[in-house]
């Protein structure tokens, strides 16, 4: 396995047309944690006097952080300095992961035929590279040569930034570079990459369209699929 601070040789450029690398999203495609983002909101914003129900939940899956507080913020009339509402998310946040995040169905196979078949794999989250580290830390052995952090980025998802970052360090092509994800921003920023995109949704539905694939698990996700994605559009 490689270490997230190596950085995987460019792939192979000659010799067909072919998967090239693998960018999978973390909350809630790799590991289970969008309870954990929502629990840590839902529950300052109870000790705030504004308790939270679940029709605000599909406004914060799958984005920066700047823009869950915006919506928050504005749905609740909290009074709060956003810089000092992050630190405060991120916190709990942590607090709740302490014990690790469990991986979503079907992940660890992924991960194991990623590295047995020795696919270039980044991870490329709206998190912060705080929250990054914790999880692959937790994690333990992986195959992703490096990860790209939702605070490292001038724009993350919905914009392409994140992805286009992952594809250009990997040396490879958009359209070689599969995107998993599992949130409607995820996939928008992946689609304005010029990527294929696999949507697994978690919280939020993700509808049908033109080159998108849809599964229910990242269990119907195998290496045949993953090629076949890419020659669907090379």
């Amino acid at each position: 396995m490689t270490s997230i601070d190596t950085i995987t040789p460019a792939p192979e450029k000659s010799g067909g047309r072919g998967l090239q690398a693998v960018l999978l999203d973390m909350d809630g495609t790799l590991v289970d944690t969008e309870g954990f983002w929502w629990e840590a909101e839902a529950s300052l914003f109870a000790e705030f006097g504004h308790p939270l129900d679940e029709t605000h939940r599909l406004h914060c899956v799958g984005g920066p952080m700047s823009r869950v507080l915006e919506y928050l913020i504005g749905v609740t009339g909290v009074r709060i300095d956003p810089a000092e509402l992050t630190v405060l998310i991120n916190r709990r946040f942590v607090e709740l992961l302490d014990g690790g995040a469990p991986l979503m169905p079907g992940a660890a196979r992924l991960l194991e035929t990623l590295a047995e078949h020795r696919i270039p794999a980044a991870l490329v989250s709206a998190s912060h590279r705080r929250i990054i580290d914790l999880v692959l830390k937790n994690l333990g052995d992986h195959p992703f040569a490096f990860s790209v952090a939702g605070d490292e980025v001038s724009r993350t998802k919905p914009h392409p930034d994140p992805y286009l970052a992952a594809v250009a360090r990997f040396g490879a092509e958009p359209g070689r570079c599969v995107v998993i994800e599992d949130a409607p921003l995820g996939v928008q920023a992946g689609e304005a990459a010029g990527c294929p995109v696999i949507a697994v949704p978690s919280v939020a539905p993700i509808e049908p369209a033109p080159g998108r694939t849809l599964l229910t698990s990242l269990e119907e996700l195998d290496l045949d699929l993953l090629r076949s994605v890419v020659a669907a559009r090379v």
